[in-house]
């Protein structure tokens, strides 16, 4: 019965070991089968600005006649309509954030056309609906909402919302203009051009034409900017190169290669066996980190590599508090599953001190802080929350494994220079 034990234990260990290491390698490199591609984290992890290069913008609020309760509520719209103008598609990988009461940071990676985006960011916008006699019908201020949407046939169209007063235009314009199309410009430059089929009263109408439901969104993106409600001005803009980027994360990724390498190396050669099932459970804890990412839709940036290397720190600190426990157990004489069992229980209270209080600070500094501090804070949260479960979950799991295939029955399997007199069992 023992050496069935053993064996399932090994079977079960070598599944769980493969699996890590399949995972790990999938992550890295990807994988394609049948001409279905698995992508790497490094193709579908979003990269910051700092690692690919872009711009950043800082802008103001200039409007100082408008009340707390107001300005809010019209930097959020201000905040939805720069995301619209500057990103009608909604492809790019832009973070359009606030920071203090009255600025609004715009990062977008890969766009180093610095004018082109501060004419688009600072540019009040010009909407207007245009008759075919080229008399103005509406503008940004008369238009409430536009939304991309499917009909009843699965056909794209945009449906459009006036407020009070553009209801009673756009009644009066679609009565003299039936059967003729009115124009949407933006900025002069033409939107699209839709023909009036119907006598519209109640400021709610439907506008067809569009090709694919990514120009009707891209339209209607274009239509709800119209005029932004405040007036911004820029305070600061950086641009960071596409050399400079694209040298901070090769290297970024070759200091964190080498500094794991160097804890993985530290921990094999100095708690043996233990160590190697920590590596393990380590590898496992990166891995489900950068899924977390991914699914999360983190964008990573230099300051939250920095930070996901911390969370290593702290990760390998959870396994050393556990392994030392374990040893102080084996010195006061217990078995060797007495002493698995203890040590995890003794070593949990520091552990969840440790992390616990590390997800307060990184939830105070995501709550407070602004763009890089942010990164910083959410990959710190990340990390001790997987951390938690690999280091009481995953690494106790491998070491109850490796006690029943027998591991742990010798001194120097467990690096116990400093135990003697281990009993077995």
């Amino acid at each position: 019965m023992k050496t069935k034990g053993k064996g399932i234990s090994a079977l079960i260990f070598s599944v769980v070991v493969i699996l890590i290491g399949l995972t790990a390698y999938i992550g890295a490199y990807g994988l394609e089968i049948g001409g279905y591609r698995v992508k790497s984290f490094g193709d579908v992890i979003k990269r910051g600005l700092d690692l690919q290069g872009g711009i950043s913008i800082l802008s103001e609020v200039k409007d100082t006649n408008i009340s707390k309760g107001d300005k809010e509520s019209k930097i959020e719209r201000t905040m939805g309509l720069l995301e619209a103008r500057i990103n009608p598609n909604g492809v790019s990988e832009i973070a359009i954030t606030k920071e203090g009461t009255n600025r609004i940071r715009i990062d977008i990676p890969g766009e180093f056309d610095l004018k082109k985006v501060e004419d688009k960011v600072t540019k009040p916008g010009t909407l207007k609906f245009e008759g075919p006699d080229k008399s103005e019908i509406l503008t940004g201020n008369d238009v409430k909402d536009a939304t991309a949407v499917l009909d009843q046939n699965g056909k794209p169209i945009i449906t459009l919302k006036l407020n009070t007063e553009g209801a009673k235009k756009f009644a009066a314009a679609t009565a003299k203009f039936i059967g003729q199309p009115i124009a949407i410009y933006m900025d002069d430059k033409l939107v699209t051009n839709p023909t009036v089929n119907a006598v519209i009263t109640d400021g709610n109408a439907i506008i067809e034409g569009s090709k694919s439901f990514e120009e009707a969104k891209a339209d209607a993106n274009m239509i709800k900017s119209g005029a932004l409600p405040v007036t911004l001005t820029t305070v600061s803009t950086k641009v960071v190169g596409p050399t400079l980027g694209a040298t901070a994360l090769p290297n970024s990724i070759k200091a964190g290669l080498i500094g794991i390498g160097i804890v993985l190396l530290f921990m094999m050669i100095y708690y043996r066996v233990p160590g190697i099932l920590a590596d393990i459970a380590l590898i496992l804890y990166a891995v489900l980190v950068l899924i977390a990412f991914v699914l999360l839709d983190v964008t990573l940036s230099l300051s939250g590599i920095a930070a996901f290397l911390l969370t290593v720190g702290m990760a390998v600190d959870a396994n050393i508090l556990i392994f030392e426990r374990m040893k102080e157990e084996l010195k006061s004489g217990k078995s060797i599953r007495s002493a698995l069992d203890a040590g995890f229980h003794r070593a949990l209270s520091s552990i969840l001190d440790s992390q616990i209080t590390t997800i307060i600070a990184g939830v105070v500094l995501y709550w407070l802080g602004s763009g890089p501090v942010k990164g910083f804070a959410l990959t710190l949260i990340i990390g001790c929350i997987i951390n938690l479960f690999t280091a009481l979950t995953v690494t106790r799991f491998l070491v109850k494994l490796a006690a029943n295939m027998g591991w742990f029955n010798k001194e120097w399997t467990i690096g116990t220079f400093w135990v003697v007199g281990i009993k077995r069992g």
